[in-house]
């Protein structure tokens, strides 16, 4: 008997042609632009974890190609995304350096509210806010991503 393997996710176009050339049936729907661009950025998710699980070049060429389609969707061409790259590089930096922001001097609740508020984009990997003074275990971090509708956990190891 035939089971059918669920996956409603976004796939590079020549995917399914590539799936029934080795003699497996596929169900394909092409889906609207704004549809598309959210099922997209669930694939930046999915990309990203794939990266982080297996740090090889091929998951950053994917997560490129996605960031590519995502931007064209925005009306961004990639050479507008590149451009804007550059832009940000020379307003702000790079990441050459290999700097991590630590802590900043600030005042009054705003300030507090809005560490706050940073403080829960990391989370140990039992979902309790990491400690502020405890050093976060970089194997255990999550990274928080919301996309749509839900909060979407991405697992740092």
């Amino acid at each position: 008997m035939i089971q059918k393997q669920r996956y409603d996710k976004a796939v590079r176009d020549r995917i399914p042609a590539i799936i029934r050339s080795q003699g497996t049936g596929c169900e394909v729907e092409t889906c609207d632009d704004p549809t598309f661009l959210r099922y997209l950025e669930y694939k930046l998710i999915e990309e990203l974890k794939e990266y982080l699980e297996s740090k090889e070049p091929e998951e950053l060429a994917d997560l490129i190609e996605v960031c590519y389609r995502v931007a064209e969707l925005r009306g961004v061409s990639p050479d507008e995304l590149e451009h804007l790259r550059k832009k940000k590089a020379l307003e702000r930096g790079g990441f050459a350096g290999n700097l991590v922001l630590m802590s900043v001097e600030e005042e009054g609740m705003e300030a507090d509210a809005k560490n706050a508020e940073d403080a829960e984009v990391f989370r140990d990997a039992e979902g309790a806010e990491a400690d502020e003074d405890a050093e976060l275990n970089p194997e255990r971090r999550m990274l928080l991503c919301t996309c749509g509708e839900g909060d979407h956990s991405v697992e740092d190891e």
